[in-house]
Formats: structure tokens, C-alpha cells, sequence
């Protein structure tokens, strides 16, 4: 099992940037896919950015491609949203998810992801 905290949230105007953190607890991180989504106020939880077990292989939504940058580093067990000129209608809870070894299906799904954080606010002013 792992438990994953999430930092970096903020308020920013357009154009801005902000980096997001996702620490895990345990020694087994690196076992994990990892990914983050979105929520807005009303809104289905959307997929963002993807990342495999070694970080050699990433995977973005449409939305956030050439703007967003997944990255980790298996020593700190953490992983990273990269977040630059962003937009208002990236205004949402942002929420990174852990995929267990093995666990097949669509990833830009939640339900192929075993555990979440508590998520971190993002806000982008116009």
C-alpha cells in the first residue's frame, strides 16, 4: 500500500507557472505507475499526464500537451507536474494516483489507478 500527499497548489495569473509535488509514503514507489488528474467545481475527474515505473515513458492529454511536464525521481519517492502557461480553465483540484504493477486497462482512466491524495487546489486567474 501507498499513501500519496500532494503540494505546490496555488493561485497564479495566466501565463503562469507552478510546479506540483506528490510524495509517497513506503519503500515501493518505484513499483508504481504513476499519474495526475483534475477536477473542477461540478466537473468528472479528468486525466492529465502519465508516467511509467522508470520514468522513461510519459503520456498527456491533448489539453495539457506542450505545457504540462510529468516527471519523478525514484530516490524521493515523488512525482511532478509541471505546470507552465497555464490558463483559467486549468483551475481545478489536482490529484496524482498510483497504478499497481501489472493492472491493465485505459490509463487515462481513474479506475486503473489503486490510490490517491487528498489533491491541492490550483487556481488560475484571468
Amino acid at each position: 500500500q501507498v499513501q500519496l500527499v500532494e503540494s505546490g497548489g496555488g493561485l497564479v495569473q495566466a501565463g503562469g507557472s507552478l510546479r506540483l509535488s506528490c510524495t509517497a509514503s513506503g519503500r515501493t514507489f518505484s513499483t508504481y505507475a504513476m499519474g495526475w488528474f483534475r477536477q473542477a467545481p461540478g466537473k468528472e475527474r479528468e486525466f492529465v499526464a502519465h508516467i511509467n515505473r522508470s520514468g522513461g515513458w510519459t503520456y498527456y492529454a491533448d489539453s495539457v500537451k506542450g505545457r504540462f511536464a510529468i516527471s519523478r525521481d525514484n530516490a524521493k519517492n515523488t512525482v511532478y507536474l509541471q505546470m507552465n502557461n497555464l490558463k483559467p480553465e486549468d483551475t481545478a483540484d489536482y490529484f496524482c494516483a498510483a497504478k499497481t504493477y501489472g493492472r491493465v486497462g485505459d490509463l487515462s482512466s481513474p479506475n486503473v489507478y489503486d490510490y490517491w491524495g487528498q489533491g491541492t487546489q490550483v487556481t488560475v486567474s484571468s
